[in-house]
């Protein structure tokens, strides 16, 4: 296994930083960041692939839309000649080692018939060459602040495209490369989801969602923008036993200074009140309890709770470039006990990994979660989630595509799976919608908690 020490060696970076707080990065290593030509790439992954060739080299990404593609429809399958390398099963499952995370490694030996459809790599991940030339600037001035819960003198970009050497200190900065990966300025988009039965039984819940993510606008700074990381708009259009809830959410990029503000609209009482329970471990929208708040996104809000760390970087099979899933008709998906492992694809990727373990006198019903990240693009791809006896309890993937539009690499679905009861949770199902809409027009006003009791009302 590799360790940690090794892993940061590849890197080449230097002495560890003096202080953990402020992780700057050497000048040495950000000069090795770059679109072509450098030993990183924009994003601060190694550009070259590995010894055997399984993981190639990074050439970019997908910088054009296939054929067929339209804006604000679904992405479309670049790689639909592809065909399996390897399907990795309940009875072969212990050849593959460390390739495997605890949670893929439960389900084979919870559900028999599960399997993972490997097919050869693709490092497609791509972003805009704004976000790469922001991404290179924060590298040489990122700094975590408020003991890491809050980012400072970075704007549009990664924050920490180059990792400190110390261990606790990258694992929050990796954590930060996720929750600042471009995701467009704008979005409106439904982000259904689904819990079945044992049987496979299921009611669509349907859920509209617009999001204004002030931090990717150019010129933006975190004074110049209130530290205001994202406006969250979430309204439940059906079943009618939820339809007409609605939660909005300030997100801030300091927690310490200016926590997270919530607000949410009760239909029945036709008012407004704060949320300050929208967070942490408390149960997420219309969940069946199946996931809590900041499982969302695979994971959002404060880092507070938690010690970070980074583990180690290693080759694993990863759910990634997952169209099959992202344009599959949903009743075709969703099957008992998993979804339908025919419309996933899971391929070989360096993967940064980072255990998180709960703060001495914090509270949290999973004291210790493993977060592995995708090393092009920071995208959280699996998540292990234990209980309070120390025993995996839940098991989280984010099957993922390059949206053309923007472009960027982000989750299409993320299934969420209690290992305990056999049930689960799948949410994004926008399959049968139209697709994202990254143009639409959207001002703060329309995210102020005045403004929420008159979409209520509508």
């Amino acid at each position: 296994m590799t360790t940690i020490k090794q892993t940061l060696l590849a890197f080449a970076i230097a002495a560890a930083c003096a202080s953990a707080a402020l992780a700057k990065a050497p000048a040495g290593e950000v000069a090795k960041l770059g679109v072509s030509g450098t030993e990183l790439t924009p994003t601060g992954a190694l550009r070259a692939g590995n010894a055997d060739g399984s993981i190639p080299a990074w050439e970019g990404g997908i910088t054009q839309a296939p054929a067929g593609f339209a804006p604000g429809k679904q992405q479309v399958d670049p790689y639909p000649d592809d065909k399996p390398t390897v399907e990795i099963t309940a009875q072969n499952y212990k050849s593959y080692g460390n390739k495997l995370s605890a949670g893929q490694i439960a389900m084979f030996e919870k559900y028999p018939n599960w399997k993972m459809v490997v097919y050869p790599t693709r490092r497609s991940a791509a972003f805009p060459a704004t976000i790469y030339e922001a991404t290179i600037k924060n590298a040489a001035t990122g700094e975590l602040v408020s003991d890491g819960d809050g980012v400072g003198s970075v704007s549009q970009g990664f924050p920490f495209p180059i990792l400190s050497t110390d261990a606790a200190t990258a694992g929050a900065q990796a954590i930060w490369n996720h929750k600042l990966k471009f995701k467009g300025i704008t979005l409106d988009h439904w982000y259904n989801q689904a819990m079945p039965t044992a049987g496979g039984q299921y009611t669509l819940v349907r859920i509209k969602e617009q999001t204004l993510s002030p931090y990717f606008r150019p010129g933006a700074t975190i004074e110049n923008i209130n530290n205001i990381l994202i406006y969250f708009y979430q309204e439940v259009t059906s079943p009618p036993r939820y339809a007409g809830q609605i939660l909005l959410v300030h997100e801030t990029l300091n927690a310490k200074t200016s926590p997270r503000q919530a607000w949410v609209y009760n239909p029945g009482q036709r008012r407004v009140r704060r949320a300050p329970q929208v967070a942490y471990d408390n149960p997420g929208t219309a969940s069946d309890n199946l996931r809590t708040s900041d499982m969302l996104d695979m994971f959002n809000g404060a880092l507070d709770r938690y010690d970070w760390k980074l583990v180690e970087k290693r080759e694993m099979y990863v759910p990634y470039n997952s169209y099959k899933a992202h344009t599959a008709k949903i009743a075709d998906l969703i099957k008992p006990g998993y979804i339908n492992p025919d419309l996933l694809r899971y391929e070989l990727h360096r993967i940064y990994v980072v255990e998180a373990t709960l703060k001495p006198g914090m509270s949290h019903i999973n004291p210790r979660r493993t977060f592995y990240l995708d090393e092009d693009s920071w995208q959280i791809l699996l998540t292990d989630h234990y209980d309070t006896d120390g025993k995996l309890w839940r098991y989280s993937e984010a099957p993922s595509v390059t949206y053309y539009d923007l472009p960027t690499f982000w989750s299409t679905l993320e299934t969420h799976h209690d290992l305990k009861n056999g049930r689960y949770i799948v949410g994004g199902l926008d399959n049968e919608d139209s697709g994202y809409n990254f143009s639409v027009q959207l001002s703060p006003d329309a995210f102020s908690p005045n403004s929420l009791r008159q979409r209520g009302i509508q």
